[in-house]
């Protein structure tokens, strides 16, 4: 049994699991500091579960607990003050298939859909999926923060129907949206008639103590009547894998287009994921809470340790284990195969829009993270 404290620390050796994260750089010395896999093990509470289930040997389709969609009211009331109905819930089998559902949606409807960058990949892909333009906004740096640039907003050309896709907590750059920016930016979705698709997985994951995640659609009927938001346990309680997510709808007719869409592409998420999302969400928050601390103190050595290091300059994240880092200013051609030259694999930030710029994945232990950051230095030392 490991020890509470120590927890963090003991992972299990994922080499050879099949792991998309680790399965990547087998073959070299290569650190993963990549895609948004965390190497911890889940709560104690969801991992007895599973086992239970393995045993028991019956894999069979599943459907939704009525006690999942109570939780998931629960905690939306305790932890946002965001009074939901359970029959606003869709569940989905992972939250990039409600990227992709949102667009199809608005296929028909949008003459393109909005949204910042730099920004998680599959904004781009989905809206192109459906042989819609996707619109790129590039972010507003504020002091040592990004936000949405205001000015250039509102000087966008869009049409009645129109799709704005939001990430919110923000991956990559790991900006926690103040009530006052999400004030001004649902002023404008009113003005100019349009919706969005509110990408909120990470809203668990807060890392600044002082700040609290707001969604979008608790801002009021108005906006929760234009607004499809997207969440899940799986980032939060290390559970990508079992494919459970869920999307808010208050609006029915909206919530009809959405399900109508989903109709013979979309299966319902697994039997597992439902009772081990509503296992974490019911009974993990404590490994939540030392998660997070974990996480923060990851966040300040990795900070700390990247701003010595000419060239880079690393942006502290509200939110997220993801860390962005400036390296535009590195002598180098291309600063992702540079570092993976120096055993170190990151995201490239071509792929969020931001060619030049990194992202480092925290969800890992003090001491392999020490190790990527202590060969960052050296590459970097040697130019």
């Amino acid at each position: 049994m490991i020890e509470e404290d120590k927890f963090f620390d003991s992972v299990p050796d994922r080499s050879g699991t099949n792991s998309l994260k680790w399965s990547k750089y087998s073959s070299s010395d290569i650190l993963p500091l990549w895609v948004a896999d965390m190497d911890f093990r889940s709560p104690s509470c969801v991992v007895s579960l599973a086992s239970r289930i393995c045993e028991d040997g019956i894999f069979g389709y599943g459907i939704c607990p009525p006690g999942l969609n109570d939780i998931v009211v629960e905690r939306s009331r305790l932890l946002y003050d965001w009074k939901i109905d359970k029959s606003w819930l869709v569940w989905l089998p992972g939250m990039v298939c409600g990227l992709n559902i949102s667009c199809r949606v608005f296929e028909k409807k949008a003459s393109q859909v909005i949204t910042n960058i730099p920004v998680y990949p599959p904004f781009f892909s989905a809206p192109t999926n459906f042989g819609l333009k996707c619109t790129k906004l590039p972010m507003k740096l504020s002091g040592e923060r990004f936000t949405i640039d205001f000015d250039q907003l509102n000087e966008m050309d869009t049409q009645e129907g129109d799709l704005f896709m939001l990430c919110h907590p923000h991956n990559p750059v790991g900006t926690c949206f103040t009530r006052d920016e999400l004030m001004e930016f649902a002023d404008f979705i009113v003005r100019r008639d349009i919706y969005v698709c509110s990408d909120e997985i990470h809203c668990d994951l807060i890392l600044d103590e002082n700040l609290k995640h707001i969604p979008f659609a608790s801002l009021g009927e108005e906006i929760a009547s234009r607004t499809i938001t997207l969440m899940a346990p799986s980032k939060t309680f290390n559970l990508p894998g079992f494919g459970c997510s869920y999307a808010v709808i208050s609006n029915s007719e909206l919530k009809r287009r959405f399900k109508k869409s989903m109709l013979g592409i979309v299966p319902d998420p697994p039997a597992m994921g439902f009772r081990l999302a509503e296992e974490a969400y019911r009974n993990g928050e404590s490994w939540r809470g030392r998660l997070i601390a974990y996480l923060r103190e990851n966040r300040d050595y990795a900070v700390t340790q990247i701003r010595e290091m000419n060239g880079l300059i690393p942006f502290s994240p509200q939110a997220t284990y993801l860390l962005w880092i400036d390296a535009r200013n590195l002598n180098v051609k291309d600063p992702h195969s540079f570092f993976e030259k120096a055993g170190v694999g990151l995201s490239d930030g071509r792929d969020f829009g931001a060619p030049g710029f990194l992202r480092l994945n925290l969800g890992c232990t003090r001491e392999l993270l020490k190790k990527a950051l202590g060969r960052m230095r050296e590459a970097v030392l040697s130019l």
